[in-house]
């Protein structure tokens, strides 16, 4: 009898043991480009060793639509990341989900009930190439681009194919109303991508380009002397990028472990140190792991992000217009 109970006991805990190490698959949905989700799968690996990542990468426009298009079907489980200001526009395909550790990540940068959560900030900066300024004073403002005399010399990139370029959009509209936005609109070389505005930069295509803090500051510590950031006089505008649970996930407690481990300081920080980009939890010292200023250094001018979703279609319509000169 003790031997039945022994061996009973054993398999038991083999059981257990089985189940605590079953591999879980999750599929992830990014627009991150390939060594930020490297930087974060490659912790999260050591994290969480029996979680299984499938990656799907495209634009956030693009893989918002997907996921619309999937809603009967859904083939993602996680979406990582899009601009607070799409996410609104979307809600309905997200689900709830509060993670432990939600209280790092300050209110501002919480999706409403749970439905995302920021796991990074952009500040949206000037970057200007010194080299092919030609004799024009380096911008101070946003306001200085709107002077004829930078017509054709500056890229932001189409509101409509980038979250984040929505977002710096949407804060000059508000900041300036349509007649300043007309003049940005008028006066700059719209590009289809993100990458492609800070690249021209790079290259010397653009003197200057209306772009994400991150990446201009992966040409500054690559060596690229010439490239300067500059945080506007009358204030930069934030724009948060959060994750989200796709409804229905098929694999949720894969979902959930990965939202977990992209949320963790661990992560944040590899992050921050490697690619430049801005957490938003507030336990990280920015100043001191990157170099870069810290958030309340900035003069910020602050953006609505429930009203920048709620406004999505009409402000992406108004900026169609203004560029084509209406």
């Amino acid at each position: 009898m003790k031997l039945l109970k022994f061996v009973m006991a054993a398999a038991m805990a083999g059981s257990v043991g089985v189940g605590t190490t079953q591999a879980q698959t999750v599929v992830l949905y990014s627009s991150n480009n390939t060594e930020t989700i490297e930087t974060a799968l490659n912790i999260i690996k050591k994290q969480k060793p029996g979680l299984n990542v499938q990656q799907v990468t495209g634009g956030t426009g693009a893989l918002m639509k997907r996921i619309q298009a999937e809603a009967q079907n859904p083939r993602g489980d996680v979406m990582w990341s899009g601009g607070f200001g799409t996410l609104g526009a979307y809600r309905d395909q997200f689900q709830a989900y509060n993670p432990a550790d939600a209280a790092s990540t300050p209110a501002p940068f919480r999706g409403p009930n749970n439905l995302w959560i920021g796991t990074n900030v952009h500040v949206m900066v000037m970057m200007v190439n010194e080299k092919q300024l030609k004799g024009l004073p380096s911008p101070k403002s946003w306001s200085d681009l709107m002077d004829a005399k930078w017509k054709g010399k500056f890229a932001i990139t189409d509101p409509s194919k980038s979250a984040t370029a929505y977002s710096l959009v949407y804060g000059l509209y508000k900041q300036f109303g349509r007649d300043g936005l007309a003049k940005i609109a008028q006066n700059a070389v719209i590009t289809s991508s993100s990458g492609t505005t800070y690249k021209g930069v790079a290259s010397g295509e653009y003197a200057v380009g209306l772009t994400l803090e991150y990446a201009a500051q992966e040409f500054v510590a690559g060596g690229q002397k010439e490239i300067k950031l500059v945080y506007p006089s009358e204030g930069s505008y934030l724009a948060p990028e959060g994750m989200v649970i796709i409804k229905g996930a098929k694999n949720l407690d894969g979902a959930k472990a990965l939202y977990d481990g992209l949320l963790s300081k661990e992560v944040q920080e590899a992050l921050l140190v490697k690619n430049f980009r801005r957490p938003t939890r507030t336990d990280i010292d920015v100043a001191k792991l990157s170099g870069l200023p810290a958030l309340n250094t900035l003069k910020i001018f602050d953006v609505n992000q429930e009203a920048a979703s709620a406004e999505y279609e009409q402000v992406v319509a108004l900026w169609n217009s203004l560029a084509k000169g209406k």
